[in-house]
């Protein structure tokens, strides 16, 4: 028998004010898309934006369906529509925002595993890490340079 280690790195900001000001521009637009989710069943909403090497910026909020597994989550809005619409563009940055209706979350939201999943394709498929920043609706936020940091171990099409 053997054992591994795996351990995870994040830096943490206190506020946006701290983040580089094309990082605070992101937020600024994760949150206008936060408040686009339709989210009538959990009342949770999330926004995301995206940062592309062609300058090009992609957003996405959580749509809900009352068949639950029909809904689909913020990041995955915004990945393929990044995808779809600038298949040759990479992913630079995911910043993702969230928020209950009803109670302030402090703590920071990452990525839901599917979406953790869908985000390590696109690392895989460029061959380049994309910076993760993620926040609940105040307080601290982390930021993780590469999906690595939340899913240590891809699983991926080499394995297939």
């Amino acid at each position: 028998m053997k054992e591994i280690t795996i351990t995870s790195q994040f830096v943490i900001y206190d506020a946006i004010e701290e983040l580089p000001v094309d990082t605070q521009n992101l937020f600024e637009q994760a949150l206008k898309a936060q408040k686009n989710a339709y989210a009538p069943y959990s009342k949770f909403r999330v926004g995301v934006a995206i940062s592309l090497d062609n300058g090009e910026i992609v957003l996405g909020s959580n749509q809900e369906n009352a068949a639950y597994p029909s809904g689909l989550c913020a990041e995955r809005v915004a990945l393929y529509q990044a995808a779809s619409n600038f298949p040759e563009s990479k992913i630079l940055k995911i910043v993702i925002t969230a928020a209950p209706e009803a109670t302030g979350i402090p703590a920071p939201i990452p990525p839901c595993g599917s979406c953790r999943q869908s985000i390590a394709e696109y690392e895989i498929k460029q061959e380049a890490p994309i910076e993760i920043y993620f926040m609940g609706e105040i307080g601290k936020i982390y930021k993780s340079e590469s999906l690595k940091n939340l899913l240590p171990l891809i699983f991926n099409k080499k394995l297939l």
